[in-house]
């Protein structure tokens, strides 16, 4: 028995138990105890193996079951230690790998397709209205949140941060640049809830208020998406440095300080909710009034609202009242839920965002393919207007071939023209170069026709 004694007392001196060493040693001998009767009354109930077998033991730290010669058993860590739970943490380990394997490459995903779709909307200045300009601020939103999450990642799997013996000038740049980091993400995790919110006010206006000064109420939409959550993240940044300053600010110590930012992210996701319910309702009162016109109108119901969905971020409605607190003891299956879901919708939403309302716009696939048509016949035209100038070259000097020098002299009408409307109008040009000489007059005239059409269509 004091080899048992002497084995518990050294167990509890090397455990993590936060208590008294005798408290330990108490707990942990009645545990022992507990985990040897179980043992015993095991070994007694189980019918023995048949042959030559190493009998089944409580070797006073495990209890070992039958064997067959010349084999190895392994057993579970005892459970009456205080570690014996690091084996599941283990597991909780890799799943949580396995997550942020996955939102890396949601947020990859997104971010290269938000940042194509930002582009595109500010390059075509006939898509500058109010409803894109709320688009375009969201898309930034979505852009800074990936990148602060992909940046933090990167700056935490540094193998050299926080050395052991690492010098403390490096180490306290380390531990700055990582802060910062943690600060922006937070900044842009509120702000893209914010503008999310900004997007279901500015369509509940639109349902609801008959008249709207737009230009106004922009500067508000942009206090509200890029200023309140400056309002949030400064009083945290203080609190942690205050009373938090450890590392890279990851770990939530007091969990009352987290609510500083997660209670304004609450809010948001709350007010878009209801927003949501009430446009549902809007939608579907219009919808009932033209049923006679719309025999689909149910089917147009659905697809209204899974578009919502995603704009509006309702998704995080669904766990928004399963803290972090609620499910710190047991409950380990509706924590890693909460934390798929999340992780999942919140990587991809961007993409999808991007998707629903840039690349399969109506309006935007116009103006992409005017955009074309514009460039594709500036090319048809230039070949055409040089084929044509070689032909009267050919024809007033009797030669067959045209000297290369002549067609330098060409004049570029590649950016000043578009896409004829009409075969005849093509076939104008090439009888004007062919019955009149190519004078620079004739030229000049061709162009200024040429401009007046394109005035005249896309104008």
């Amino acid at each position: 028995m004091s080899q048992v004694f002497l084995l518990l007392t050294l167990l509890s001196f090397s455990s993590c138990i936060q208590v008294s060493s005798a408290a330990s040693l108490k707990t942990l001998m009645a545990r022992w105890m507990m985990y040897r009767d179980e043992c015993f009354r095991n070994i007694s109930r189980e019918p023995p193996m048949a042959g030559l077998v190493c009998n089944r033991t409580f070797d006073k730290y495990a209890c070992w079951p039958d064997a067959l010669p010349n084999t190895t058993v392994s057993v579970a860590c005892p459970w009456y230690l205080p570690w014996h739970k690091e084996g599941k943490t283990q597991h909780y380990g890799r799943i949580l790998s396995q997550f942020r394997t996955m939102y890396t490459i949601g947020y990859s995903l997104s971010l290269a397709a938000l940042v194509l779709a930002l582009g595109i909307l500010v390059a075509f200045r006939k898509l500058h209205c109010m409803r894109n300009n709320i688009h375009m601020n969201l898309f930034a939103s979505f852009i800074l949140r990936a990148s602060s999450i992909l940046i933090k990642d990167a700056m935490l799997e540094r193998p050299d941060d926080f050395h052991v013996g690492q010098d403390i000038t490096t180490e306290l740049e380390t531990a700055v640049g990582c802060r910062v980091a943690m600060v922006m993400m937070q900044y842009s995790i509120l702000a893209n809830n914010y503008w999310l919110l900004v997007e279901g006010i500015y369509l509940h206006s639109l349902l609801v208020v008959t008249v709207l000064t737009e230009r106004n109420y922009f500067a508000i939409y942009q206090c509200i998406g890029w200023g309140a959550p400056l309002t949030f993240v400064l009083p945290w940044v203080i609190v942690k440095y205050l009373y938090e300053n450890e590392e890279c600010w990851v770990q939530n110590i007091n969990m009352e300080y987290w609510w500083i930012i997660r209670s304004p992210i609450l809010l948001a996701v709350l007010i878009n909710f209801f927003i949501f319910i009430h446009i549902i309702k809007i939608l579907v009162s219009k919808l009932r009034a033209h049923q006679m016109r719309y025999s689909d109108y149910k089917l147009r119901l659905a697809k209204s609202t899974l578009t919502l969905i995603p704009l509006l971020g309702i998704h995080s409605v669904l766990f928004s009242f399963v803290t972090d607190e609620s499910t710190s003891h047991g409950a380990l299956s509706l924590r890693l839920t909460k934390l798929f879901i999340d992780l999942f919708f919140n990587s991809f939403q961007g993409l999808l965002v991007a998707i629903l309302y840039c690349f399969v716009n109506k309006e935007v696939q116009s103006e992409i393919l005017k955009k074309w048509r514009r460039w594709k016949l500036g090319r048809d035209i230039e070949e055409e207007y040089r084929h044509t100038y070689s032909q009267s070259l050919q024809m007033k000097s009797g030669s067959i071939m045209v000297h290369p020098s002549n067609l330098s002299r060409l004049p570029d009408i590649a950016t000043t023209t578009s896409r004829l409307g009409s075969p005849e109008e093509k076939q104008m040009l090439v009888s004007n170069s062919q019955n009149e000489e190519p004078s620079q007059e004739n030229i000049y005239n061709q162009r200024c026709w040429i401009n007046g059409r394109l005035r005249k269509r896309y104008t």
